[in-house]
């Protein structure tokens, strides 16, 4: 998830956790424990782009760093709270189920997660939720600001803390219901053992995508949860042939490997570009035959930054956004 998602998630779970034990202090805590595995941003210093698309959310959202972090961070907030009757053991389990839901949510994102780094590299990823969904950290947002405005002798501190995490539980269980339904939709039109996945678009859980592998190709199509049809799909031709004079470069394995086989290879113009389907298309709801959002020049591989980023919100305007809104509610 984003990192707002898991600051204001993490001071939340503090607060309810500690129950004034720590003071005020229980928010940082919670919100730095559940910001700790992403410090692998810092890969990007010197880590080549394809390498650092591998090694994001890997060790550093793994169970076994999940474990070293949190003893190591027990061992800080023991020092730092000399004072205070809090054992090293309470911090450490305060600390390991901060980052063990900082682990689960990631994981319910498309990018994939490592959680049995180093001694697995396979990816987990269920893609229940988009990356950043304003209904899901709306309340633990307010929750937040509220914990930190309040005394701690306020009398509905924990019950609103308490709340700040019921809400999300309540939208996580309505993307899981969403997730089955759009599994189903999908076997409708293929075999379960056919590879394909379903996951919500841009800011939301109402509109899906669908990709399902062909022979030859990949088939991608749309569906609200209030439609009453099933996805209409697009078909795009994966162009693997596009390779064949590179296909030993390090960068196009790499490629190949992070994006679990869901990519096209397509020519603009003297461009060779590599698309990653899982991260859906540019406003790809409008016009189903857009561009990948996450599309890498392997002609010119200095452009490439901001390579995950750069496509999600591109063409996103007031029109498209009007769009998304409508299709999200079974427009058609």
């Amino acid at each position: 998830m984003d990192s707002v998602t898991h600051i204001v998630l993490g001071a939340c779970v503090g607060e309810v956790l500690m129950d004034k034990k720590a003071g005020k202090k229980a928010l940082l805590w919670g919100a730095l424990a559940q910001s700790i595995p992403d410090i692998d941003f810092i890969n990007g210093a010197w880590m080549p782009l394809t390498k650092e698309l591998m090694a994001h959310r890997g060790i550093t959202h793994s169970f076994l760093f999940a474990l070293l972090a949190s003893f190591f961070l027990a061992l800080v907030a023991k020092q730092w709270h000399k004072k205070d009757a809090i054992s090293i053991s309470k911090w450490f389990s305060f600390f390991l189920i901060e980052v063990l839901i900082h682990l689960l949510l990631d994981s319910f994102n498309n990018y994939g997660i490592g959680w049995f780094e180093p001694f697995s590299s396979k990816r987990i990823a269920f893609n229940v939720l988009y990356v950043a969904d304003p209904l899901f950290t709306i309340v633990p947002l307010y929750v937040f600001f509220f914990l930190l405005l309040t005394k701690m002798d306020h009398r509905r501190r924990l019950k609103t803390a308490r709340v700040g995490i019921l809400i999300p539980l309540v939208y996580l269980s309505f993307a899981l219901v969403n997730k089955i339904n759009m599994e189903r939709a999908v076997e409708r039109h293929v075999a379960r053992s056919v590879q394909h996945f379903t996951a919500p678009t841009l800011l939301n859980n109402f509109l899906w995508t669908a990709v399902i592998k062909d022979s030859s190709g990949f088939q991608v199509g749309y569906k609200s949860i209030f439609d009453k049809k099933d996805f209409i799909f697009t078909r795009f031709e994966q162009n693997t042939s596009l390779l064949d004079s590179i296909h030993d470069h390090i960068e196009v394995m790499d490629l190949k490997t992070f994006s679990q086989g869901y990519y096209t290879v397509e020519k603009w113009k003297d461009t060779l570009v590599f698309n990653d389907l899982r991260f859906g298309q540019i406003n790809g709801w409008e016009n189903p035959s857009s561009k990948f959002a996450f599309h890498y020049y392997l002609s010119h591989p200095a452009e490439n930054d901001l390579v995950v980023q750069r496509g999600r919100f591109a063409g996103l305007n007031f029109q498209s956004g009007r769009v998304l809104l409508a299709k999200m509610f079974g427009a058609k």
